[in-house]
């Protein structure tokens, strides 16, 4: 896996405007539908891992734990994050090939 060139997919993402971060910003896409994938932190508590599992699996949008809270909030220039959702379709493709390697 090139964790690299994940971060850095993250941060394209970011600076165009089409990914949210935070647990209810993230939750509140989540819910309408507009999130493509959705990124847990490794070291998040198991309370956001459980919600945002149960969340998105009934909706059909894929989990994936990768990172920590601090190089996830680093990729995209902000403080530590938990969780962080891309919603762009295109991006949210580059991103799921990679973390399926």
């Amino acid at each position: 896996m090139d964790t690299k060139k994940i971060y850095s997919w993250l941060s394209l993402s970011m600076r165009a405007g089409k990914l949210v971060s935070g647990e209810d910003t993230t939750l509140s896409e989540v819910k309408k539908m507009r999130a493509n994938i959705v990124i847990l932190a490794e070291d998040a508590s198991k309370n956001t891992k459980k919600l945002f599992n149960d969340k998105c699996n009934y909706r059909g949008i894929e989990v994936y734990e990768f990172g920590n809270k601090i190089d996830l909030g680093n990729a995209i220039g902000k403080s530590p994050r938990a969780v962080i959702a891309v919603l762009d379709a295109n991006i949210a493709i580059e991103i799921k090939k990679l973390l399926n390697k």
